[in-house]
């Protein structure tokens, strides 16, 4: 026996609307903590090394704008046509 409920050819138009908003839904949840990780973990980073190398602030604010650098990056990477 087949399963064929995840062939997108047979699915009903609700089906295939419900499975548009769970993605749409799932990317909406996500690039909110990509962005917020990305500048958080850049930041954190840079902390480290501002109290390693008694460089206080500078790097923990470079580090944080790499990680903005990159979550936006990351998002338009997410939403360029193919």
């Amino acid at each position: 026996m087949s399963d064929d409920s995840n062939d997108p050819e047979k699915l009903t138009k609700t089906q295939k609307a419900v499975r548009d908003t769970t993605i749409q839904t799932g990317l909406a949840m996500e690039l909110p903590i990509t962005i917020v990780g990305a500048i958080l973990l850049g930041g954190f980073l840079g902390y480290l090394l501002d109290r390693w190398l008694h460089t206080y602030p500078w790097l923990m604010i470079g580090g944080g704008a790499f990680g903005f650098a990159s979550a936006i990056f990351e998002i338009v990477r997410r939403f360029r046509p193919r």
